[in-house]
């Protein structure tokens, strides 16, 4: 099964990571897909160091992402539930930079709004035409 979640995960074009806010509540974002991942466990983002996740995820590290694929006759989908980190380490940071990133961060690979989200799952649910199945990591 972990080997259908990895090809799931492989031709996602989005990804949606879950935090949770000040107040206790789910919050959810569609983003791009993960510029770098280690099988299923380790999946890592860039975004915005300004942005209200990153301050929810500083706050509290829970997390969730969910990719999925959907076809006339077939419906699959993976939940990973984890932990997120918030990166900010040159190294890190050049290691997932991607030309055309100065769209979104002018000053370039040390742009004080850049930085790494680098999500760490413990458990997942994997869900393929009516049929759910649990899996730990």
């Amino acid at each position: 099964m972990i080997k259908k979640v990895e090809k799931l995960v492989a031709k996602s074009k989005v990804a949606f990571v879950g935090s949770v806010d000040g107040e206790g509540f789910p919050n959810m974002k569609a983003m791009l897909p993960p510029r770098k991942r280690s099988g299923v466990r380790e999946f890592w983002f860039t975004t915005n160091t300004s942005s209200e996740r990153v301050k929810q995820w500083r706050e509290n590290p829970k997390a969730c992402i969910y990719f999925y694929e959907q076809r006339p006759w077939k419906y699959q989908g993976v939940m990973l539930v984890g932990k997120m980190e918030v990166l900010e380490d040159e190294a890190v940071k050049k290691e997932v930079w991607k030309r055309g990133d100065h769209i979104y961060y002018a000053e370039g690979v040390t742009d004080p709004d850049y930085c790494v989200l680098k999500f760490t799952a413990r458990r997942g649910k994997y869900y393929c035409n009516l049929t759910l199945e649990d899996f730990e990591l």
